[in-house]
């Protein structure tokens, strides 16, 4: 599985109509809004490296009010989150 993190700027007012789109396309699994130099992250989780080409320029960058996007590509997954649910099993309730 490959992960990656879009970041992406809009056209003036165009950051819910962008998002609610973003959430269209497939292999994206959560759009957020953020402050600072961007206005969306946008994380894309896909079988296949070459496929990221199709989900970002092909579609993502293709969406009304989208200005610019920048790709980051993850090698590895740190996560408190992860670690919680491997040392609470077999703790279920």
């Amino acid at each position: 599985m490959v992960t990656a993190i879009v970041l992406i700027r809009t056209e003036g007012e165009r950051v819910q109509e962008a998002a609610q789109a973003m959430l269209k396309v497939e292999g994206v699994t959560e759009v957020y809004s953020v402050t600072g130099e961007y206005d969306l992250v946008a994380m894309v989780r896909i079988p296949e490296f070459e496929k990221l080409a199709d989900v970002v320029p092909g579609q993502l960058a293709q969406i009304p009010g989208v200005a610019r996007t920048e790709t980051l590509v993850a090698f590895r997954c740190y996560s408190n989150y992860d670690l919680d649910r491997m040392w609470s099993l077999g703790f279920e309730e």
